[in-house]
């Protein structure tokens, strides 16, 4: 049988030296390299048609879909795979024997948790929930945790065989008991931070995070010292909001988590804590006109504009999706008009951050700048935010928009936006960085 590709690569693997800082170069046995990647094995595994992998290497190849075995093309499975201790042990001989020339002698590989294993750990976790022994239950997640930091595999075999639904009923179980004391919140973070490492949660292990008891040990959490533990919590609010909007509602509702998310967000303490919660609270305004109200109640959009002045990619996308829930509020209007670096920042967004943002600031300007028809404070704050816009050049750059293309949605925005700039015109000024590359002419007026 004609092998796929390994003829052509064999040259490769007679030739192919191990530079060290030593200078020398020495020649790895052949029989020593992953025929996937040609390097050095570190946890070799034969797998059913004969051929030694490095486990890395042939476990990546079949998580891209392939189910063959590369260099016979036989059909092969990961369990199929087996460790090579043989190899492996003169793997680290002959590590040994150059040391002198610089090379460290491979750590022997831990075995790969079974899926036996796993279901009996499962189990036990299930059962020391039922009983409320935070100890046994505490050491057990313990163990979780520490085998999936142990590689990849062993991660997905936990995630694979039900770990993220009992460790979810685990949380809840110790959330509904009578009470909730600190020795009984360490097991609830323990068991928060491994949920976190088997995300997405299904339906299942949703209901039992998302009880009105879990929810409102969440919220406890999030006011926690623990650094970590407030990320992870915000991490798993975000995550049940996300599972489906109709929860958002009852979530609202819970005493104290609208407010902690927004001062995770007003008072950062760590950068994906603060990006947790601004997706968790865009979730929570974007089901609830209500919730939006109340949010902007909070002051929550001046903090928003000024975070987008220096802020990063992701966070300026997340910062912006809040902002524009938050503009369909009278409120958030009215704080937006009163603050002077809103239109100035929006405007310069517009093309300098992603597609993303993109789409965002038109659609907040749209809000703003349509604002209400009638005079009064809202009227002299459309018609401020018009001047502004134009000034900073958002005629132009929505001309550009409409020139490389957009959504349907942004594209109605953005003529909608240049009707109402027209008449403002004469008070334009045009940023010249952002036409860099534009080969077609802007669009007649």
């Amino acid at each position: 049988m004609a092998l796929p590709w390994r003829s052509r690569r064999s040259s490769l693997v007679k030739s192919k030296p191990v530079k060290r800082i030593s200078g020398v170069e020495v020649s790895i046995p052949t029989h020593f390299r992953c025929p996937i990647s040609l390097d050095l094995m570190k946890d070799p595994v034969t797998a059913s048609t004969g051929i030694t992998y490095d486990r890395a290497s042939i476990e990546a190849w079949l998580d891209m879909g392939n189910a063959t075995c590369p260099v016979t093309n036989r059909e092969l499975k990961q369990e199929d795979l087996i460790p090579n201790h043989s190899i492996r042990k003169m793997i680290q001989d002959w590590c040994v024997a150059n040391r002198s020339h610089g090379i460290e002698r491979i750590p022997t590989p831990k075995i790969p948790v079974t899926k036996a294993q796993v279901t009996d750990i499962v189990s036990e976790i299930a059962a020391a929930s039922r009983l409320r022994d935070r100890d046994r239950c505490g050491q057990l997640v313990a163990k979780v945790r520490s085998l999936m930091r142990e590689g990849e595999r062993n991660r997905r075999c936990f995630e694979s065989n039900g770990t993220g639904r009992a460790l979810a009923a685990a949380f809840g179980a110790f959330a509904g008991g009578s009470s909730v004391d600190s020795s009984v919140t360490r097991v609830l973070e323990e068991i928060l931070a491994a949920i976190t490492t088997l995300l997405p949660l299904d339906e299942e292990a949703a209901s039992h995070v998302g009880s009105p008891e879990s929810l409102t040990c969440l919220v406890s959490i999030l006011k926690h010292e623990d650094l970590v533990a407030r990320l992870n919590a915000a991490v798993v609010v975000k995550e049940l909001l996300a599972c489906g909007g109709a929860r958002a509602d009852g979530m609202a509702d819970t005493a104290g988590l609208v407010e902690v998310l927004v001062k995770l967000i007003r008072e950062p303490v760590l950068p994906q804590t603060t990006k947790a919660s601004l997706v968790a609270v865009f979730y929570l305004t974007n089901y609830s006109e209500r919730t939006a109200s109340r949010v902007v109640g909070m002051g929550l959009v001046p903090v928003l504009i000024e975070t987008l002045v220096d802020a990063e990619k992701s966070m300026c996308e997340k910062a912006l999706a809040v902002l524009d829930a938050l503009m369909g509020c009278d409120g958030g209007r009215e704080q937006a008009y009163g603050h002077a670096l809103t239109t100035p920042v929006l405007v310069k967004k517009m093309f300098r951050v992603s597609d993303t943002t993109t789409e965002f600031v038109v659609s907040a300007l749209w809000k703003l700048c349509r604002g209400k028809e009638e005079e009064g404070d809202e009227g002299e704050g459309r018609g401020r935010c018009l001047r502004e816009a134009q000034q900073a050049g958002a005629f132009h750059k929505l001309l550009l928009l409409l020139q490389v293309g957009c959504g349907e949605a942004t594209k109605e925005k953005a003529t909608a936006l240049l009707r109402l700039l027209n008449g403002y015109r004469k008070d334009e000024c045009i940023d010249t960085t952002d036409f860099k590359g534009l080969k077609r002419p802007l669009l007649p007026v």
